[in-house]
């Protein structure tokens, strides 16, 4: 791997930030100071940044419990991301795992591995996910029917994959589908003559949301919950 993408997946440093400590001189690899940034790191080089040594960085996998207000962006002019709630170095690194509305809340996945992502959102692998949404009036008899068979939503020439819908209390309902359109469960509600007031994900695959994790807290996934996708 080239020494400024190493350096930079193993600290706080951006790329151009380790452009300029190349240039000054501040990076060496096995004691010998390294000065170009595609100089090749081999996985038994050691690396030092001002004299220390600096652990390479291993794949990481996070879950967040999303609140309401913050959006599935890297960077935003306007709202802050869900990144800004991350206390972790090189954050500029992580990829967000499948996106929820700023509206909504709960179960977000956040990693650096491209190919755990993938096999996560890949509409081929059909990774189940499950809502709890609030309505704004109960739900019709017709609803669960209507979700087995699939939706054809507006403006869409296909209709949705089978998804499952529960009736609960309060103009409560638990969502659970396999793929990821665009606002697919408020429009799948709103194609019954509903409207969603809340959306709160508790589950993707077979990682439920830790119910330790307050809004806007986060914590490593274990590795049963990494390999169970």
């Amino acid at each position: 791997m080239r020494i400024d993408r190493w350096v930079s997946q193993a600290t706080d440093l951006s790329r151009k930030q380790v452009h300029a400590a190349l240039k000054e001189g501040r990076i060496s690899v096995n004691n010998g100071a390294v000065t170009s940034p595609a100089f090749p790191v081999r996985a038994d080089d050691v690396v030092s940044l001002d004299g220390e040594n600096i652990k390479a960085a291993g794949a990481r996998y996070f879950m967040l419990h999303k609140p309401a207000g913050y959006l599935c962006a890297t960077t935003d002019a306007h709202h802050p991301t869900v990144l800004d709630l991350l206390d972790e170095p090189n954050r500029h690194g992580l990829q967000i795992v499948g996106r929820l509305d700023l509206d909504t809340t709960g179960l977000l996945l956040i990693t650096d591995d491209g190919r755990w992502n993938h096999r996560v959102t890949s509409p081929k692998r059909e990774c189940a996910k499950t809502y709890l949404a609030t309505l704004a009036e109960p739900l019709v008899d017709t609803a669960e029917e209507q979700f087995r068979q699939g939706i054809l939503l507006r403006n869409e020439t296909h209709p949705t994959r089978p998804a499952t819908v529960e009736t609960l209390p309060n103009n409560q309902c638990r969502v659970t589908i396999s793929e990821g359109r665009y606002h697919q469960v408020k429009r799948m509600l709103g194609a019954v003559n509903n409207r969603v007031i809340a959306l709160h994900r508790e589950r993707i695959g077979n990682i439920s949301l830790d119910p330790t994790l307050t809004e806007g807290s986060y914590r490593p996934l274990t590795t049963e919950e990494i390999s169970s996708i």
